[in-house]
């Protein structure tokens, strides 16, 4: 799930990304065209109730590719996306658009 809280300006938007706890994953990162896919840059947290979350702040206005690696090994793409993409490794990324 994706939630999205823009800025007063509109410039920035806060997107905080939720995966569910239904896996067995142990550790989850959020990569993207933000982070350049870059695992260590933006690591989720598990919560309480087992999910794994991270909020990044994004400039608004584009839409940005994303997944999530789990356990440094397996691609999740989010279900809940604003669209999917096909990409070069002939499957698809999520969208966020902000």
């Amino acid at each position: 799930m994706i939630r999205k809280a823009y800025s007063k300006t509109g410039s920035t938007c806060r997107v905080t990304f939720d995966l569910p706890a239904d896996g067995d994953a142990e550790k989850a990162s959020v990569c993207g065209e933000f982070n350049k896919w870059n695992p260590d840059v933006h690591p989720m947290k598990r919560t309480k109730d087992g999910r794994f979350s991270a909020t990044l702040s994004l400039k608004s206005g584009q839409p940005y590719r994303f997944r999530y690696l789990l356990d440094g090994q397996h691609w999740e793409n989010d279900w809940n996306a604003d669209a999917y993409v096909p990409n070069c490794f002939g499957t698809e990324d999520s969208l966020v658009r902000v």
